[in-house]
């Protein structure tokens, strides 16, 4: 039955608001950096079928993951799911988790014996055993490596823990204390998101709410549609690069997108991307689905509600054995370059559709992990996701150290770090000239530099972007490679590569990671003389490059700096 307009905003905003909550008590109630610094995770609420009705999007792949965890759920407890259950897993082949260091956890919402919703949410784990410490290796060959898989199981039923699960999650963590704190938090902000829902189902009512339900994903498939239509049918194609797959190292995985839009449709065939890979950079058909709403919310509106009526419009088709429909157990844990490679890919391809807003190659996303024992002899699993930088964007400078596309988490303060892990930061800063030369730049890149404090530790690394450079767009530059180096400018220096697992760390050992700079966008000669000049004085750009890769006059720029200095 329709719901009136008033009432359907009312209830949406609402169900945006109770997301807004689940998601600040997450971050609140977190044991790891991973989820309280670096908030790696995201909430939401999902109707009975496992369509997103309630988001605030955080980590938008996780939209993707969320609605395949609700629909394995119903699969595998088909006639016994009850008030206060609470389910976990964390499978990408049985659940379509994003990978398995990543935990779901849902909560369904009943009134009286009707199910109506679930609340769930999806957060990283420091450690859920596997290979090395952080479980992520960039050298797995298979799942069973990447730690132990959870099948949807419940974590409670009916309001009590189930205790055997407990312990298995316990015995199968080094850091059994933080998995169990986070995965309890992301239990309790489930239940908050119960409680609020129901308090909206008292004021409404439960058929208002659920025709509600159904309003918002037609809405957004209507408007959708509506916008697709607007754009010039044809077929549209781009690729991309990753450096490799973490075995084999001279061998570049390609990421191809076909784009056929007739209509008010749209088909994304990722048909002729490479096959499958022996590292762990796979990723399951539904985050690539993420990838594409996530490109489409970009074309379209970034307002745009990315709930269950843009995933009706969105259609994909895969090669069974390719990177991005892998076979089981091939590994998964470093998808994240490949969900931003497809990306890249898919925002190339929809210029041919949405000319207007171009955007350059990204610097990259990746984890890093050191573990091992303190000087007490407890384990530690130090998780941290750094920050790389934008490429340019049609008419603005590419942003400077952040999260880029898909990966929207934090870096985690210097403070933190120091405080929690037995590391020093000597350096963290923004890298000069690291920004691909353009009419509109790319964004810099981020340098870190540890001393490593503990006796004996492992370094993970699950990168990218050091050896297939962040492209440049219609005549800019591409961005500067990452590198990954131990005690650099040492006798010992050891330069690694962009994704590995497990390398051996002593204390007094320095660490350096430099991550990738962003692409530049048009020409560089055309860049605004004021704003060369500012790069310049701030230190983005050198002189050197000013001169070099912008073709400023020399002299001109001297005498500029040199009366800015004077007036100084």
């Amino acid at each position: 039955m329709p719901v009136d307009p008033i009432t359907a905003q009312v209830i949406q905003n609402r169900l945006s608001g109770i997301v807004q909550e689940m998601q600040t008590n997450i971050f609140r109630t977190g044991y790891s950096t991973i989820v309280r610094e670096s908030q790696d995770a995201s909430c939401m609420i999902l109707d009975a079928n496992g369509d997103v009705v309630g988001e605030h999007v955080i980590l938008p792949l996780h939209i993707a993951a969320l609605p395949e965890v609700v629909r394995a759920i119903r699969k595998a407890y088909p006639d016994s799911i009850y008030p206060g259950d609470a389910f976990i897993t964390n499978h990408p082949y049985i659940a379509g988790v994003t990978h398995s260091i990543d935990m779901a956890v849902v909560v369904p919402v009943f009134i009286g014996e009707r199910l109506l919703a679930f609340c769930a949410s999806i957060a990283h784990k420091s450690d859920l055993g596997g290979m090395v410490p952080g479980t992520g290796s960039g050298n797995a060959r298979e799942l069973f490596q990447e730690g132990i898989q959870y099948p949807p199981v419940k974590f409670a039923d009916r309001g009590e823990v189930v205790p055997e699960v407990e312990a298995i999650l316990r015995a199968n963590s080094r850091t059994p204390d933080v998995i169990l704190g986070d995965i309890r938090g992301q239990v309790g902000t489930a239940r908050l998101g119960e409680g609020r829902l129901r308090e909206v189902v008292s004021r409404y009512g439960l058929d208002t709410v659920i025709d509600t339900f159904a309003d918002l994903k037609e809405k957004t498939e209507m408007r959708v549609r509506r916008v697709v239509s607007s754009w010039n049918d044809g077929v549209f194609e781009a690729e991309s690069w990753v450096d490799n797959d973490g075995i084999q190292l001279d061998r570049p995985i390609r990421y191809h997108v076909r784009i056929e839009k007739s209509g008010d449709r749209i088909l994304f065939d990722f048909s002729a991307s490479a096959d499958q890979t022996l590292g762990p950079l796979n990723v399951r058909p539904p985050l690539v689905r993420g990838c594409c709403y996530y490109a489409m919310v970009a074309m379209i509106d970034p307002g745009l509600a990315n709930n269950g009526g843009l995933a009706n419009v969105v259609e994909t088709k895969f090669r069974r054995g390719s990177v991005l429909d892998p076979i089981f157990p091939a590994p998964t844990n470093t998808y994240m370059a490949s969900a931003t490679a497809v990306t890249e890919a898919v925002l190339q391809a929809m210029n041919g559709l949405v000319p207007h807003k171009k955007v350059a190659g990204m610097g990259g996303v990746g984890g890093m992990v050191i573990g091992g024992q303190r000087t007490d002899g407890s384990p530690y699993v130090q998780y941290e996701l750094i920050g790389s930088a934008y490429g340019a964007r049609s008419g603005k400078d590419g942003a400077s150290g952040v999260s880029v596309l898909l990966d929207n988490a934090r870096t985690a303060p210097i403070e933190v770090v120091e405080t929690e892990f037995p590391a020093r930061v000597r350096r963290f800063e923004l890298i000069c000239d690291s920004g691909g030369a353009g009419e509109f730049r790319g964004g810099l890149a981020i340098r870190r530099e540890y001393d490593i404090l503990a006796p004996k530790a492992q370094l993970t690394l699950r990168g990218g972007k050091h050896t297939q450079s962040p492209f440049g767009a219609d005549g800019g530059q591409p961005g500067r490679l990452g590198v990954c180096i131990v005690n650099p400018g040492s006798g010992g220096e050891q330069s690694l590569p962009s994704r590995f697992g497990g390398v051996q760390l002593s204390q007094g050992d320095i660490l350096l990671v430099e991550k990738a700079g962003g692409g530049g966008l048009g020409a560089p000669e055309n860049r605004d003389w004021g704003r060369l000049v500012d790069d310049v004085l701030d230190g983005y750009v050198s002189f050197e490059s000013a001169v070099a890769d912008y073709g400023a006059d020399p002299v001109k720029l001297k005498e500029v700096l040199d009366d800015w200095n004077g007036d100084k």
